[in-house]
């Protein structure tokens, strides 16, 4: 028989509180358990003292009888000095995944296109503004030149 130590469910809606119990592996989360040897309170404060209750000695003889405890009820036994727990480091935990790689170039690709059509049509703008300033110039001394002549 595999046991394990984990959290029981119980509590209302939104209000959860937690029994830390030894069971058979395979019984379902909140139902039959061997022995009760502790209880979590999420809604206390982190500094509370109530917030987790474990009783160590159970604690240490259910580990070294063999059982397995979850994640979160071994970071409780790394509290209490029962079991020690491997600080897990995951540094590519935020890089993001290769799609999202692609998909923020093909992004980057057709900002930079948006920019540069952009900043042709500034200068396209502006020539032709320039343009017809200087042909009108010659126009109007032409005009100018038939109303004297």
């Amino acid at each position: 028989m595999a046991t394990s130590i984990r959290l029981s469910r119980g509590g209302s809606k939104k209000r959860p509180y937690y029994r830390i119990v030894v069971a058979d592996s395979r019984a379902p989360r909140d139902g039959k358990f061997i022995e009760r040897i502790g209880s979590y309170n999420p809604v206390l404060p982190k500094g509370d003292e109530k917030r987790v209750i474990i009783d160590v000695e159970r604690a240490k003889h259910w580990v070294a009888a063999g059982a397995q405890a979850t994640d979160r009820v071994a970071r409780f036994l790394d509290a209490a000095g029962v079991k020690e727990r491997a600080v897990r480091n995951n540094p590519k935990k935020a890089e993001p995944g290769q799609k999202a790689k692609d998909r923020a170039e093909d992004r980057a690709a057709k900002a930079a296109e948006a920019e540069e059509a952009r900043i042709a049509a500034e200068e396209a703008a502006k020539a032709p503004v320039e343009a017809p300033a200087e042909e009108a110039a010659p126009a109007e001394e032409a005009a100018a030149e038939q109303a004297e002549g």
